[in-house]
């Protein structure tokens, strides 16, 4: 069957691909920049890939006729403060350009929408099932509360959490009860589903056999990594204060720090478990989810992570606007040194950042990574998402990879931290050398000051860099 496949550089599309390509399907994958998307050979000969952007109807046009299943993957949650209209249009534009084809039927992965008061996030996720639900095709909504997995949202903040805080003062609303499901499970229910006519035209929540309190999962969390953690929950805290506390504690954007404190207030717990009778599947334990994730975790085997989205920085750009550097009023500084062995300085330079921090100077990037938090930036806390492996619109750290050939030797890094201007950081291996090239495209007369005022730091950081790259 040919599968359209929305969201497919996302956290779960790029998971879902290649079980869909194992059940033999012809997959078409939806990415709104083709220079993101970074498809294992092996799966190359069985996908087709479209560039689609739900805002633009133009770009609709791309989706071919002959499709038997699609699955709707995307949200907008921190796009924008008005995600709530855009995520409507998206649904619109979807419904109307799907509704062309020969599609028979839609799989929607949604969250849970029990509660007669609902957040703002989860009032648009039931608007994009009603608007989803006109098409004349069938349609199947799965509902699910939080995600449990590597590099999911939710594993990584209550990462950052635990293992950062022996002592927490937190708010009230972590004695709310969520029903929690592992990634595994998510995928194979997902799998299952699409083209399966007893479930057409019906709405499923999905979740875990454990129902537990954000609290509860945190001491789970807590025991399953051998850690004494001790929870104190207090009235006072507002939602403000709140999203900002999860802010600056984990490694969230703000805006999408906001949208979840506004949902955990709400309680998500499934009304049955009707759907795995249907598809015969028993959903693993909260803290099974757990050991898997870390399993992949120290297997370096985490596939995708939500810090690669472009919602961990609230950034939405095409990287194609920025691959090419400018070289009209922009600084730089350009290092070159001659490698003592090319083999180990690529893998010195793929290896940059996250655990490995950078070489050289690394107090000096901490600083700057606690400045841009404090001035509402991402700071060094993403991370990255594998230890020596790096693609195309990764996260790293407080930069977004562009481009990353080990190959050619050449990997550019863009900075989302908070910036007068605009900069980017090459790594490129010309004959024995590697050139290093720092460059900043000031904004107005405030930039050129900001450029002056860290250049006595750039001698020591940048030299520092290459000789430990080239060693």
């Amino acid at each position: 069957m040919r599968i359209l496949l929305t969201g497919a550089s996302g956290y779960i599309g790029k998971r879902l691909l290649p079980i869909l390509i194992e059940n033999g399907h012809e997959v078409i994958c939806c990415v709104r920049d083709l220079k993101r998307f970074n498809a294992p050979s092996s799966l190359q000969s069985s996908i087709q890939t479209i560039q689609l952007d739900l805002l633009d109807e133009e770009t609709l046009k791309n989706i071919p006729e002959d499709i038997d299943g699609a699955y709707y993957l995307v949200h907008s949650m921190s796009a924008s403060s008005d995600y709530q209209a855009l995520e409507q249009r998206s649904a619109e534009n979807f419904r109307r350009a799907i509704n062309k084809t020969k599609v028979q039927h839609v799989v929607y992965l949604s969250g849970i929408v029990n509660e007669s008061t609902l957040s703002k996030h989860l009032t648009s996720r039931k608007n994009v099932e009603a608007e989803l639900s006109k098409g004349n095709y069938q349609l199947t909504t799965l509902r699910a509360g939080i995600i449990v997995g590597s590099g999911s949202a939710s594993f990584e903040i209550m990462r950052d959490l635990v293992e950062k805080l022996p002592i927490m003062i937190t708010p009230r609303w972590l004695n709310t009860r969520c029903q929690p499901i592992g990634i595994s499970d998510v995928l194979q229910i997902l799998a299952k589903s699409v083209l399966n006519p007893a479930l057409y035209n019906k709405d499923y929540d999905i979740g875990g056999p454990d129902i537990l309190s954000y609290k509860q999962m945190l001491l789970a969390f807590a025991k399953v990594r051998k850690l004494k953690r001790y929870i104190f929950t207090i009235p006072v805290m507002t939602p403000k204060l709140s999203s900002y506390w999860l802010y600056f504690v984990t490694s969230t954007s703000y805006k999408l720090a906001v949208a979840l404190v506004n949902s955990m207030k709400i309680e998500v717990v499934c009304r049955n478990d009707d759907i795995n009778t249907i598809l015969d599947i028993k959903p693993i334990t909260y803290k099974e989810a757990l050991k898997r994730a870390f399993s992949k975790i120290v297997r370096n085997e985490v596939i995708s992570s939500w810090k690669d989205a472009f919602v961990s920085s609230d950034s939405n750009f095409n990287i194609s606007e920025f691959i090419q550097i400018p070289s009209f009023g922009c600084y730089k500084d350009v290092q070159e040194k001659a490698y003592a062995d090319k083999k180990r300085c690529i893998h010195k330079i793929w290896s940059i950042g996250g655990e490995t921090g950078w070489y050289s100077g690394n107090f000096l990037w901490k600083i700057r990574g606690y400045m841009d938090k404090m001035a509402g930036g991402v700071g060094l806390r993403r991370g990255r998402t594998s230890e020596d492996s790096l693609n195309t619109g990764d996260a790293l750290d407080f930069w977004r990879v562009l481009y990353a050939n080990k190959e050619e030797g050449r990997l550019l890094l863009y900075a989302e931290m908070k910036l007068p201007g605009d900069a980017w950081l090459e790594f490129k291996v010309v004959d024995n050398k590697l050139l290093q090239t720092a460059t900043f495209r000031p904004l107005g007369l405030y930039g050129r000051l900001y450029w002056y005022a860290v250049l006595p730091f750039h001698g020591f950081i940048f030299r520092g860099l290459i000789n430990k790259l080239t060693k």
